[in-house]
């Protein structure tokens, strides 16, 4: 398995346990370890598809990572809306 590969694996495994928990009501959306799992694991997926120059998810992955992080940094405010 290439470096890529398991970088991509950790990024996948990481943003499918935050959605699975979420979908199971354990890890509520406006949490802030729902929000860092969605900005790790989006960055991470967007790091490794910039490794294989898979440029449409380094993209998508990018976009996704900085909504997470805007997620983030206003739930860590407590300004989450809810």
């Amino acid at each position: 398995m290439k470096e890529s590969d398991i970088i991509a694996t950790v990024g996948v495994v990481i943003l499918l346990i935050a959605f699975l928990l979420n979908l199971y009501k354990k890890l509520p959306a406006n949490s802030i370890p729902y929000t860092l799992m969605n900005f790790i694991g989006a960055a991470t997926c967007g790091y490794s598809s910039y490794l294989i120059k898979f440029y449409p998810f380094v993209i998508l992955e990018t976009i996704w990572a900085l909504f997470a992080l805007a997620s983030l940094i206003k739930v860590s405010r407590g300004t989450s809306g809810n």
